[in-house]
């Protein structure tokens, strides 16, 4: 059973309807309704969304994520016009921009991800993108960097031990982490970031190992959260982690040099996206 301290409410209020309908009308996607993010409604209502785009489809099968796979649709060109102009009518400050991987496509749809973050970028300044990994395809993965989004996030879910009965075998821990290193070498001034679960079977000491890992793979932002199954398709929760273990792991981030950590129950790879950006753009101003 659940304990209190990861049960939500369910997302109500008219601001949150008025921008479901929005983002609806266009036939787009968020990874808020998609992944059932339990922060959902703060997210919106603070003036952050988190667009999934090509797609609702994603050609992997990662066992902790309730994105549904099957038949891969073609993409959309005019998906870029569509983010955009959501992003403008839901009035946001700062847009998140994830995606389904498209293992399907000749380029993984780096090009068309490149695009979207070009056209919202013409309407919202301050762009974040939570990227696949591209199967470590470097000029793909430079298509992204490229496109200058604020933050480049990519996550390395779990720990070493875990990630191969977790992550679809096409992902890797070490695929992730050079991803992340890549982003850095070619531009050291680009904040990246990453995400870890609790919850799976993992050990401190490996949470421990894990964030070293990404601190030296130069990592700015970290966020730490509890591993909820969407469904039982998933996997199963294997134990949910008191708010101490948040908080501990939380100052041992900050020790190690992170910018900026967001550890807890509810923590998702966007939770308070925003202003984890513009600390550390304060910090370097």
């Amino acid at each position: 059973m659940r304990p209190e301290y990861v049960k939500v409410n369910i997302p109500s209020g008219e601001n949150y309807v008025r921008l479901r309908e929005t983002i609806h009308a266009r036939t787009l996607h968020t990874v808020c309704e998609e992944a059932r993010c339990p922060n959902v409604a703060e997210c919106w209502g603070s003036g952050t969304a988190t667009f999934m785009i090509m797609g609702s489809n994603c050609s992997r099968g990662c066992r902790f994520c309730s994105v549904t796979h099957g038949r891969m649709q073609p993409l959309d060109p005019d998906e870029p016009e569509k983010v955009a102009q959501a992003a403008k009518l839901m009035e946001l400050s700062y847009v998140v921009i994830t995606s389904v991987d498209r293992d399907d496509l000749p380029d993984q749809g780096a090009h068309h991800f490149s695009s979207v973050i070009s056209r919202v970028k013409q309407e919202i300044p301050h762009v974040e993108v939570l990227i696949p990994d591209f199967r470590g395809e470097k000029d793909l993965i430079r298509m992204i960097i490229d496109a200058e989004p604020s933050v480049l996030a990519h996550n390395v879910e779990t720990v070493r031990r875990l990630t191969p009965g977790v992550r679809d075998p096409r992902a890797g821990y070490d695929q992730s982490l050079e991803l992340l290193r890549f982003v850095k070498a070619v531009n050291p001034e680009m904040l990246t970031k990453s995400s870890i679960m609790l919850g799976l079977g993992e050990q401190d000491d490996e949470v421990a190992e894990t964030l070293e890992d990404l601190r030296s793979a130069g990592v700015d932002i970290v966020t730490i959260g509890q591993y909820l199954r969407p469904s039982r398709m998933q996997l199963e929760v294997v134990e949910y982690s008191p708010v101490e273990r948040f908080s501990k792991f939380e100052k041992m981030a900050y020790s190690m040099g992170f910018s900026f950590v967001a550890s807890g129950p509810l923590v998702r790879t966007s939770y308070r996206a925003a202003e984890a950006w513009a600390k550390r753009r304060l910090k370097n101003d």
